[in-house]
């Protein structure tokens, strides 16, 4: 297992090589100078005397000498080379290369450019100071060569050949100081960030939630401990191959929910797989990396075992069930009993023979009443206990909204009131999966309960809009919503009633059954949604949002142009 990326980029590249490795070179190019110039003055330079040859062979003897007391110091007895063994390196190089250039010419002399080398040797192994002495050393030790030599007194050339390496002195010591600088910081910030990996490595392995990240082309980048023992995935084996089908084989869903997060760039905060082979539900949320050039983009997906707080849900699910169904009984028979009081009192005086003409036809009229109350509280209590999807298929909400609206506007109890549907473009089109006869009810009645609160002379907005989020539908992982806000001119909720309104038989309108709102939620949640009350914008009273699970992306932005208002 290992975590995705590399330590720095960069990071070779920005710092000098040890020293050790700096004085394998020294060395190599030393003993080469040495031995090029005994060739030359034993088999190339035919007129040479017997004292360059002479020469030539006591260079090669020290050189060797030299170097090989060096080799064994730092490189077969591994010893760390200190400044003065530096020092004392750089100043044999300057020495050896004064010789050479005093033998071969001065002037003339083709070597002499090799005191760029040696100043730079002594910029990167020597700290500043030490450099800018190395250079002027060799230009002192180059013009004296020349005053003082056999080769003439120093011309122009001279002095541009010292100016030259008095400048490459500046250069080099300044840059090799500045290499010396950033190797240090980024030798701890690598120090740093690789105990941070430790670090890092040993939390991920010891948490029980599994971490797990996948590459832009699928392939599994890294997987803890945790994650490959709840996937029951053979991590090692599958480190850099392609790993998507085989996530979907292992918790169905999984997969498929990283492949949309790597194409789409959207991350998913909730989602729970199907049952896994090993019996298990898994709950995870995943995150992608930013897109750029340098960086590839990559998913993190967390997830953890919810198979046992699944079963406890269920459990309380089960008894909230029984708990609402025992309320419902008892309201449901308290709603029947007082119709079914008046319709018996009325009936025993009809039996009576006491009674004028009069009274009889009042209470008939009684009786009728009371009969079609309890035949419409019935009807409505039928279609809140039916809500149900059957056959899933998509539904146009835009389509659902606006039969809502127009059949709300020619409803007896909405005259005189103002219903307005308002249309943000592009949202023409939005479907969800569902059915389409539960939604038109569910958002008739909200329509039409805004309706009769607004009063009079007052006024219902409906808004249709399809934005990103995925709070309200973790079953289904969906990133996006549609969101159908009705809002009226009323008199608003009181706060106390705000928990309360969408409990069966719970009404504060008069001649109000109290199973509209409640049909509306069951309709949200059958759908995978949620319906919520807002708090109201002023001017407003209570302001309802029935949040649906879009099925396709909506077209184009909602920021083209103003939001448009239907005629009411």
């Amino acid at each position: 297992m290992r975590l995705p990326g590399g330590l720095i980029a960069g990071g070779a590249s920005s710092r000098l090589p040890e020293p050790r490795r700096i004085l394998s070179w020294v060395y190599l190019a030393r003993l080469s100078l040495a031995g090029a110039i005994f060739t030359a003055a034993a088999w190339v330079w035919t007129d040479a005397s017997s004292m360059t040859t002479l020469a030539a062979t006591l260079i090669l003897l020290l050189a060797g000498i030299f170097t090989f007391a060096s080799f064994l110091y730092t490189h077969v007895r591994r010893r760390a080379p200190g400044r003065n063994y530096l020092y004392v390196q750089v100043l044999f190089d300057v020495g050896l290369v004064t010789w050479v250039v005093h033998l071969t010419g001065g002037r003339e002399s083709a070597f002499a450019p090799l005191y760029i080398l040696v100043i730079c040797a002594g910029s990167v192994l020597l700290p500043i100071l030490g450099g800018f002495l190395i250079g002027a050393l060799a230009s002192i030790l180059y013009f004296a060569g020349i005053a003082w030599g056999a080769h003439g007194m120093p011309d122009a050339s001279v002095a541009l050949q010292v100016a030259l390496f008095t400048a490459v002195a500046l250069v080099t010591g300044y840059l090799g100081d500045r290499l010396r600088r950033t190797g240090t910081v980024l030798g701890e910030v690598e120090t740093e960030l690789r105990q941070l990996r430790l670090d890092t490595d040993d939390i991920l392995g010891s948490i029980s939630t599994g971490v797990l990240t996948v590459d832009e082309g699928g392939r599994l980048a890294y997987v803890n401990t945790a994650g490959a023992e709840l996937l029951a995935l053979a991590d090692e084996a599958w480190l850099g191959r392609p790993v998507l089908e085989e996530l979907d084989r292992l918790a169905p869903g999984m997969g498929t929910i990283l492949d949309g997060t790597l194409r789409t760039g959207a991350g998913v905060a909730r989602f729970e797989t199907e049952e896994t082979p090993a019996g298990m539900v898994l709950g995870l949320s995943t995150t992608p990396t930013a897109r750029d050039e340098a960086r590839p983009a990559t998913v993190t997906a967390i997830f953890q075992d919810i198979t046992a707080r699944r079963r406890l849900d269920t459990l309380r699910r089960r008894a909230e069930r029984l708990e609402a169904v025992a309320e419902l009984s008892a309201s449901l028979a308290h709603e029947i009993k007082n119709p079914l009081a008046s319709i018996r009192s009325a009936v025993e005086q009809l039996a009576g023979d006491r009674i004028d003409a009069a009274d009889r036809d009042v209470l008939r009229g009684l009786v009728l009443r009371e009969s079609d109350r309890l035949s419409r509280l019935l009807g409505e209590f039928l279609d809140f206990a039916r809500v149900e999807v059957s056959a899933a298929a998509p539904v146009d909400v835009m389509r659902v909204a606006r039969n809502a609206v127009d059949l709300v506007r020619a409803h007896p109890q909405a005259e005189g009131r103002t219903v307005a549907l308002t249309v943000d473009p592009g949202e023409d089109g939005v479907f969800v999966s569902g059915d389409e006869d539960l939604l038109h009810r569910a958002v008739l009645n909200l329509v039409l309960n805004g309706a009769q609160w607004a009063g009079a002379g007052g006024r219902v907005e409906v808004r249709v809009t399809a934005g990103p989020t995925d709070g309200l539908a973790p079953a289904l992982g969906s990133a996006r919503m549609v969101h159908i806000r009705v809002a009226d001119s009323g008199p608003g909720i009181p706060p106390e009633d705000a928990e309360h309104v969408f409990d069966p038989f719970y009404t504060q309108r008069p001649g109000g059954t109290g199973l509209g709102l409640a049909l509306v939620q069951r309709a949200a949640e059958a759908h995978g949604g949620a319906v919520l009350v807002d708090e109201s914008a002023p001017g407003w009273g209570a302001t309802f949002s029935l949040y649906l699970p879009a099925l396709s992306p909506a077209g184009p932005s909602h920021a083209l142009s103003e939001p448009q208002e239907e005629a009411p």
